[in-house]
């Protein structure tokens, strides 16, 4: 996405030319600090420079006005010291090419070349862009300092193409360069490296000799050492290639062309570089892929797996080498000292001794490059540590399918079975390669289904692999037997958290002081990960690390004592964070939650399993909470199931009061919208609560829900008392309730002026219910075909969402932006809100995902791709989806078919419908109706019509549809579901029978409307 406010290239915002020269200076000086802004006093100076106006504070004034009259008044913020523009760095294209140069440099530093590539590009295109500005006002100036920005760009970018191994797009522009900067070494060296992979060493060695001869001719002096360093390689890379121990490899090396090149860069700084990793993710063959590159010329690899002890380490290397064995260090020194490339693999069990020999040969050999693999690394000064990541998921794929068709070449992959296979054996070639093996006897889906097993089903490894490598089980043990008693203790008490842990969960559990140091040993054996977070540092282990760790906790007779640990860290979390994401952080608090996401839903089954109330409500509060927020219905759903029948019976300790309050509010307001306004378990236990003052949302909600509400109509003297009672909080959660009565009444008039009095009573401080508020008004504005007030609702929402850093996807406003779009015809924009299918579950976003991709398709003239898509909403996937939303998505595909002509196409669903519609008709209308029961029945009906429009019976069809009018049909998939569209075909049906319906069904309440649907349906069904 383009700046909004363009300064290099002309003076814009968002398209609009900005006019006068004053204007121009204005933004100029506040472009230069976004964050800080710019005071009056400076803004004076700049922009008069020689004349100051007779009242200097007032024509700034003046002038930040004439800004705001043409930029809008939001866009300029005033400070205590002067004015500032609330725009980021991104929306402006000076800050934008400032932050890329500062981030280019940034990277090149870290050694981050791909970002640095990335960042420097971006920047060189903004370069590229900023017209020359006469004179020296503070335009002129902005644009002279960021131009001055493009040869440092030019030259980050160079660097980076060469150090990433794009020597063919690297040549070209070093060379260029370097006749710029002829005494640039460093530029010169990455030249020579790029001219060797294209036109060969002699050419690099011919330019190498023209510089040393002009700098010794013109300075006296000889090149540096990365220059002269950059020589050497080359001079090998003439040498003939020797390789000792390197094998080669059987079959290809899969999905590690990252991890080859970032070893080989490692290489070329680093003196000493260590593959790290759990047993089984492949370090040995990397090794051997990384020996066999054409860059490394002499080459010594040595297995160190049999040897056994420390002090035998320096002799069988020498010996492998066939040096002097009576000083070996020495000897390895003669042979190693024109330089070479020495490999150690597996160094872990005999680690102190391997770093001896490696520190002392780096010490004694200035051209000698080491490579070893290993658990853990060597500790050296001298060390870069690459850690092996597991292979993504495609390559893993790709891994299994090879292997499996070269034990059984006529074995069939279905590939959404071999993918998810494939996601459950964590990225580990060893464990891919052994259920590859598998399917000599097993089906694909036979060894998915025995994988909760995973440590007998993965054995009987290939005979030309270690002992080590024969089982998972054998690999994992060789790390286990190099732990110390603590390590081995941490690793069976940690195992216990699916999702990770943080050291404070860690200590929670573990109980001990020293926990960093039980990590660092668990780090350094590869059997936990270290992951960077915006939160902090987390730790995670490999799904079969952590089942190996549970077996050794069952073993040590240790279950009873761990999960109780882990239940009680579950139990104080939900106790500190139930409420804060309803406060004024809601990102943090939300991001924490989801977190620890897997954790809380493992905490909660086994809390509901072995009779742990007080985790089970934490754990329940923190899922429903997360829930709401990503709009996740099927998890608030499995939530509540869950914890309903703990809260019936939990009398909660005074401390756990809260939490306990939370988690049956949330229960009961997701019952409400899913199973309508019944006196479920949650409100049971919520009743049964100690009153709290209403001066938190929680409680503001539990008050109101406490008042009878499954016998309260939309305009009950209890519910009118509420929203007129002082204490914001309260009366906004009774007029939100009071807008769900009369959505549910079929008012959705009234249900809208509910909620623009919530909006109005929030303050400021809970902007999650604000935005929930501004949610629901875009969702009635919508029922109400107010589609442009329902987009402008769900954009103010979305800027609110946006301003906290929250997901679009809170409380349905994703699916908002998406459906008001399509109401309104703009399928393009739709488009951009549909969320990625590969992130989405199969829930109810998931649902509108498939509907809204199907309209959009439909409206584009793409008729068989589009019903195609609408036809997988009736698929088995959606069984777990509450009745409502299944029913609506096979309404709206029976529609959409009959709509064009293809009710062949969904026969069979279109004959279940009349029984779908009956079942859910014969619920009569009342406190157990939900918001959504009407306008699904609305839809069936329409559905239903349309079949009988089919079968040659109109003034039924008509009849179907003037009702299902009155029960205010769901317009979600437009075009499907326009109002105008079900409407003109009722007029065009039987339009005498269409007009007289809709004079039958006038002013009928919803338990006449309920009885006229149920004999329709059984006329159409006999």
């Amino acid at each position: 996405m383009g700046a909004e406010l363009v300064l290099l290239s002309r003076i814009s915002f968002r398209g609009n030319v900005i006019t006068g020269p004053r204007l121009h200076a204005l933004l100029a000086l506040l472009a230069e600090d976004l964050r800080a802004g710019c005071g009056t006093g400076r803004l004076v100076e700049g922009l008069w420079p020689e004349a100051r106006p007779e009242h200097p504070v007032k024509a700034v004034q003046i002038l930040i006005s004439r800004a705001r009259a043409q930029l809008g008044a939001e866009v300029i913020a005033s400070t205590p010291t002067g004015y500032r523009l609330t725009l980021t760095e991104q929306q402006v294209d000076a800050t934008a090419l400032a932050a890329a140069a500062a981030e280019a440099q940034r990277s090149a530093r870290a050694g981050e070349h791909l970002a640095a590539l990335a960042a420097a590009e971006a920047g060189i295109v903004l370069c590229q862009g900023i017209e020359p500005a006469a004179g020296d006002d503070p335009v002129a100036r902005l644009r002279a300092r960021l131009a001055g920005l493009g040869p440092d760009l030019a030259r980050i970018r160079a660097l980076a193409l060469a150090r990433l191994g794009r020597h063919a797009e690297a040549v070209g522009p070093l060379a260029a360069l370097v006749e710029e900067r002829p005494r640039d070494e460093e530029l010169l060296a990455e030249l020579l490296r790029a001219e060797a992979a294209t036109a060969g060493p002699s050419a690099a060695l011919e330019r190498f000799e023209r510089y040393r001869r002009s700098l010794r001719a013109e300075l006296g002096a000889d090149p540096g050492e990365p220059l002269r360093q950059a020589h050497r390689e080359l001079l090998r890379a003439t040498q003939p290639a020797v390789r000792r121990g390197v094998p080669q490899e059987p079959n290809p090396l899969l999905g590690r062309e990252e991890d080859l090149r970032r070893v080989a860069e490692l290489l070329r700084t680093s003196r000493v570089t260590s593959i790290v990793g759990t047993g089984g993710l492949g370090k040995t063959r990397l090794a051997h892929a990384v020996s066999r590159a054409p860059e490394h010329r002499l080459v010594h690899l040595v297995e160190l797996a049999g040897i056994g002890a420390d002090e035998e380490v320096a002799p069988a290397v020498a010996a492998e080498l066939g040096a002097d064995l009576g000083d070996p260090v020495r000897g390895l020194t003669r042979i190693l000292a024109g330089g070479a490339l020495l490999v150690l693999d597996n160094c872990e069990h005999v680690v102190r001794g391997a770093a001896e020999l490696v520190r002392a040969l780096v010490a004694l050999t200035p051209e000698l490059r080491v490579l070893t693999t290993s658990r853990t690394p060597l500790g050296l000064t001298s060390e870069a540590v690459y850690p092996l990541p597991e292979l993504s998921l495609p390559a893993t794929v790709e891994l299994f399918t090879q292997r499996a068709r070269a034990a059984r070449p006529e074995v069939e992959l279905p590939e959404d079975t071999v993918a998810e296979l494939c996601r459950r054996l964590d990225g580990l070639p060893l464990a891919v390669e052994l259920a590859a093996a598998r399917v000599r006897l097993l089906s694909v889906a036979q060894i998915a289904r025995r994988l909760d097993d995973r440590f007998s089903l993965l054995a009987g490894g290939s005979r030309d692999a270690p002992p080590r490598h024969h089982t998972l089980r054998a690999a994992l043990e060789w790390s286990w037997a190099l732990l110390a008693p603590r390590g081995q203790r941490a690793l069976r008490t940690l195992s216990v958290f699916p999702g990770g842990f943080t050291a404070e969960s860690a200590a929670s559990v573990l109980g001990a002081t020293e926990v960093l140091a039980d990590l660092t040993h668990l780090a350094d054996q590869s059997l936990i990960k270290v992951v960077d977070t915006p939160l902090g540092t987390r730790f995670r282990m490999l799904e079969a690390v952590r089942e190996f760790g549970a077996r050794q906790r069952a073993a040590a007779g240790e279950e009873d004592a761990v999960t109780a640990g882990f239940l009680g860290w579950a139990t104080e979390v939900g106790r500190s964070w139930h409420e804060d994401v309803f406060g004024a952080d809601p990102l943090t608090a939300s991001e924490l939650i989801r977190a620890e996401h897997d954790n809380l839903a493992h905490a909660l089954r086994l809390a509901v399993d072995r009779g742990h109330p007080q985790a089970a409500v934490a754990a329940a509060a923190l899922l429903a909470t997360l829930g709401l927020v990503d709009n996740n219905h099927l998890r608030m759903l499995r939530a509540s199931d869950l914890c309903a029948p703990v809260l019936a019976r939990y009398r909660p300790e005074p401390e756990l009061l809260e939490v306990t309050r939370t988690a049956a509010v949330l229960c009961s307001l997701f019952n409400f919208q899913g199973r309508g306004l019944r006196a479920g378990r949650a409100l049971l236990a919520l009743r049964r609560l100690p009153p709290g003052s209403p001066d938190s949302p929680v409680r503001a909600f539990a008050l109101v829900l406490t008042k009878s509400v499954e016998t309260l109509g939309a305009d009950d003297e209890v519910l009118r008392e509420l929203r007129e009672r002082p204490e914001p909080l309260l009366a906004a959660a009774a007029e939100f309730m009071a807008g769900y009565l009369w959505e549910r009444d079929g008012v959705p008039e009234r249900a809208l002026r509910c909620t623009g009095r919530m909006l109005a009573r929030l303050p400021p401080d809970v902007p999650l219910l604000r935005i929930l508020a501004m949610v629901r008004l875009a969702e009635l504005n919508l029922q109400l075909d107010r589609a442009q007030t329902a987009l402008q609702e769900s954009q103010t929402a979305l800027r609110e969402l946006e301003g906290l850093g929250l997901s679009a996807d809170f409380v349905g406003t994703r699916v908002g932006v998406m459906l008001a779009n399509l109401h309104l015809g703009a399928v393009d924009e739709a488009e951009q809100w549909l969320p990625p299918a590969e992130d989405a579950e199969a829930t109810y976003q998931e649902m509108f995902r498939l509907g809204v991709g199907g309209a959009i398709l439909l409206s584009r003239g793409q008729i068989e791709e589009g019903l195609a898509v609408l036809r997988r909403l009736s698929g088995p996937a959606w069984s777990v989806q509450p009745e409502n939303w299944a029913l609506e998505a096979q309404g709206v595909t029976v529609a959409a078919h009959a709509q064009h002509g293809r009710l062949d196409l969904v026969a069979d669903l279109a004959e279940t419908l009349p029984a779908r519609l009956a079942e859910l008709l014969a619920v009569p209308a009342g406190p157990g109706t939900t918001v959504e029961e009407f306008p699904v029945c609305g839809v069936l009906l329409v559905a239903l019509a349309l079949v009988r429009l089919e079968r040659g019976h109109p003034a039924v069809a008509a009849r179907m549809i003037a009702l299902a009018e009155r029960f205010r049909f769901s317009r979600a998939f437009q075009p499907t579901m326009s109002g105008a569209r079900i409407t003109g075909i009722a007029e065009r049906a039987d339009q005498a029978a269409y007009r007289q319906a809709r004079l039958d069904y006038a002013g009928r309440s919803q338990l006449e409307l309920q009885a006229a649907a149920r004999a329709l349906v059984e006329l159409v069904s006999g």
